[in-house]
């Protein structure tokens, strides 16, 4: 499917646990036909098991994760593939990393208040990640300069249709 130039060829949906971005980021991929891909997925289990204990990862554990999300990246960017990833990306030098200083990289920061998505944390099931470890999450997220940014407020299709319209 060839796109048109104005839309990036990797569309990073982030913020913290529990604010959509698997959500949004899938709808977003099946109503353009991007290829998507879940950012959990690739965490090594020593990542899941410490997350699944409550303990908050370290930027020394997003390390190898980071790298192999930005391997696929960089092999959907090569082929000119039009990618969607959810991914936390709390942090400006993760985002970085994840981008590689290439302009076709653009991300959408999801985010709400706390208690949605605290209550959203609580009611999902068979998802390693503990409602606990949300203020982590919060402590360690730096708000994106360049993002487009949605409240999850919003219901998802109506963040994908003001996404289509956009990128």
């Amino acid at each position: 499917m060839k796109l048109p130039t104005r839309r990036p060829t990797v569309l990073i949906f982030m913020g913290v646990a529990g604010c959509g971005k698997t959500t949004v980021a899938t709808l977003f991929a099946k109503k353009t036909g991007a290829t998507f891909y879940e950012g959990d997925d690739f965490h090594p289990p020593e990542n899941v098991q410490k997350m699944r204990n409550g303990v908050a990862l370290t930027d020394g554990d997003r390390k190898k994760w980071l790298q192999t999300l930005r391997g696929i990246i960089t092999h959907s960017l090569d082929e000119g593939r039009f990618t969607v990833m959810a991914c936390s990306a709390l942090k400006a030098a993760y985002r970085d990393l994840l981008k590689g200083g290439d302009s076709r990289v653009k991300f959408v920061h999801l985010t709400g208040p706390r208690a949605i998505i605290e209550e959203r944390l609580k009611s999902r099931r068979d998802h390693f990640m503990p409602p606990a470890l949300l203020d982590s999450q919060l402590a360690a997220l730096e708000p994106p300069l360049d993002a487009l940014t949605f409240s999850c407020e919003q219901s998802p299709e109506e963040i994908v249709s003001e996404l289509v319209q956009t990128v």
